[in-house]
């Protein structure tokens, strides 16, 4: 008999819907998503990114509670390991997305790093490692965000590891929470593109479990992962191979993953993300029906 998981909401997002950009003739329009995460049996969705759904928060407000939903969190991407130079663009950006999220009753601020290599063309943008002084910039100015966003906003931010980024793997993950403080920043842990870049999410719950806020729950396929990684083949191009795949053919496996994140004994958000752009329109509903009632089956 599966964990009752009773500290776990779970949610979906916009990328299980294929929806990458603002506005793109590939994406459905932002109605359907909401009519189809809704039929799908999700009462939590992310805003995903700025400027697909509504930005004014009455709107916002009227089109997701007319559909029993809510807001969880909001995103964004900023390129901090560059220097206070940042800081400005970084918080325009910041301001639009974190006053919307608010808005919305949300508490979280999903804050993704820049990509060192382009997810459309593969031109490397940046070194892939970053120097200390780099290091420094990255984790004093997630700080500073995180303090910001608290005061001006009242949200807190997740750090996203993600693939092609600057914080990917289990190495650059650590030391990035051994150089932070978890009074300002703490982690949206997403199990596929953790399994992407090596990692083991049930691991880094257990050894880092108070530093974990938020879940993003994806797999990824260990045969095309396989390929990906031999071929450096970047994160955008993988996924129109199919690398992150329909629970539950993939790895992690989410059930430990879920229990883990129970054992925290804090209640936490776990929104499920399938990255599928560009995709079919009529091909995310279904996959977004037989993904929840797996994760019932899982207890949440």
């Amino acid at each position: 008999m599966a964990v009752a998981l009773d500290r776990i909401r779970v949610g979906s997002a916009p990328d299980s819907w294929g929806v990458w950009f603002p506005d793109d003739p590939q994406q459905v329009p932002w109605q359907r998503f909401l009519d189809e995460v809704a039929e799908a049996g999700y009462s939590w969705i992310e805003l995903g990114p700025y400027g697909y759904l509504p930005t004014d928060p009455a709107r916002l407000k009227d089109e997701v509670s007319r559909r029993n939903l809510q807001v969880s969190a909001g995103t964004i991407f900023c390129g901090l390991h560059r220097g206070p130079s940042e800081w400005d663009s970084t918080w325009e950006q910041v301001s639009r997305v974190a006053a919307l999220t608010q808005a919305m009753d949300a508490e979280h601020l999903v804050v993704i790093p820049s990509f060192w290599r382009d997810d459309k063309t593969a031109e490397i943008l940046e070194p892939p490692e970053l120097t200390t002084e780099q290091w420094g910039h990255l984790t004093r100015g997630m700080e500073r965000l995180g303090r910001e966003v608290k005061e001006t906003y009242g949200l807190d931010i997740v750090v996203h590891p993600h693939a092609d980024t600057h914080i990917d793997t289990e190495k650059h993950v650590e030391r990035f929470l051994d150089s932070t403080d978890s009074g300002l920043v703490n982690l949206c842990l997403d199990t596929g593109h953790y399994a992407y870049c090596g990692g083991d999410s049930v691991k880094l719950i257990e050894t880092y479990g108070e530093r974990i806020g938020y879940l993003h729950l994806k797999q990824v396929d260990p045969e095309i992962l396989a390929d990906v990684v031999k071929n450096e083949i970047p994160f955008g191009p993988a996924v129109q191979r199919g690398v992150m795949c329909e629970p539950p053919a993939g790895v992690p496996e989410l059930g430990p993953v879920l229990t883990a994140a129970q054992k925290l004994g804090v209640d936490l958000f776990a929104i499920v993300e399938q990255d599928m752009y560009p995709c079919e329109p009529d091909k995310p509903l279904p996959i977004a029906v037989r993904t929840r009632k797996f994760l019932r089956s899982c207890g949440a």
